[in-house]
């Protein structure tokens, strides 16, 4: 019979105390990165709003190489936050559904490879998506414009009059699109997990599948699926390539979501770093800093909502 490991005399290993002063140097290490990336951004942020000649919190005004430097950030915050939502509300139903899909409906010949294209779409670079966003999507997204507009024209937000399909409702597609694959993968590992037990227990009294779906599968994924919408948020929020390419900028703020223009956080740094002065460059830092605040303050929410619903989700079942 094999015989246990002998204790150690101090009570830890060596190797114990080598991976337990990594793990913490690794965790002060994070937290030092961040903490100098705030203070770095809140520095130069500072520099450029002192000089501002506007409200940088509602200015419908990107001018910051000028003398003196007028900027806000309302319309980049505003193109930021809707085409996010849209983004969101597009996708994380359609990725939940594919999840549950390949995770208990499709049969494994199927579910195999489509797992493994929904692993690969993950992996396009941002650059790719736009480039097919301006030359496929844009001009095939005319039609759906129209019927939006002919049926839904009356509540003012998908008001159109015409020209490319340049607008936050293009941009908010498109970004769903690129989501899709980082919360889908997240859903179908979290609903895999789910406890067999009861899956069967449900079954064994009757239930349909959707009915296992409804009472086993998604109280205890919810927190899961959460997660990765959050994680699909912060690549929404971020983005800036795609953005770029298929976004016609301008700052103004529409009340229909189908009018070219608009801009975000990310597309604006994006296209006016290399032309931006010294002042150019910390007003585009202090956008940058809101970005990320935002950032922070949806992760935050994030974890908060995880961790109140945690007991219910069946998690600790």
């Amino acid at each position: 019979m094999a015989t246990e490991n002998p204790p150690v005399r101090g009570g830890t290993r060596k190797g114990d105390k080598i991976f337990l002063g990594l793990s913490k140097g690794s965790g002060i290490a994070l937290l030092v990165i961040m903490a100098a990336i705030a203070v770095f951004l809140t520095w130069r942020a500072a520099l450029a709003i002192g000089a501002d000649e506007g409200n940088f919190l509602t200015t419908f005004e990107w001018d910051a190489n000028a003398d003196p430097p007028v900027f806000g950030i309302a319309v980049l915050a505003f193109g930021t936050v809707v085409s996010s939502i849209i983004a969101m509300v597009l996708a994380v139903p359609v990725a939940v559904g594919i999840a549950l899909f390949i995770s208990h409906y499709a049969p494994r010949k199927l579910a195999t490879p489509l797992g493994y294209v929904i692993d690969l779409l993950a992996a396009v670079p941002s650059i790719v998506y736009g480039l097919w966003g301006a030359l496929f999507l844009v001009p095939h997204l005319t039609g759906l414009y129209e019927w939006l507009d002919g049926f839904l024209g009356w509540t003012g937000l998908f008001t159109y009059g015409g020209g490319a399909a340049r607008s936050l409702f293009t941009v908010g597609i498109l970004l769903a699109i690129m989501i899709l694959p980082i919360v889908t993968n997240v859903s179908r590992e979290v609903f895999r997990q789910a406890p067999k037990m009861h899956e069967e227990a449900a079954l064994a009294l009757g239930a349909t599948r959707w009915e296992v779906i409804r009472m086993s599968v998604l109280p205890f994924g919810r927190s899961g699926v959460i997660s990765a919408s959050m994680l699909g948020l912060g690549r929404a929020l971020g983005e800036t390539m795609a953005v770029a390419t298929v976004l016609s900028p301008s700052f103004l703020i529409s009340a229909s979501l189908l009018d070219p223009g608009g801009g975000t956080f990310a597309q604006n740094i994006a296209a006016g770093f290399k032309e931006a002065g010294s002042m150019g460059r910390d007003a585009l830092i202090a956008s940058g800093l809101v970005l990320f605040l935002i950032t922070l303050l949806v992760n935050g929410a994030a974890r908060l909502i995880i961790a109140r619903r945690k007991e219910y989700s069946g998690a600790n079942a």
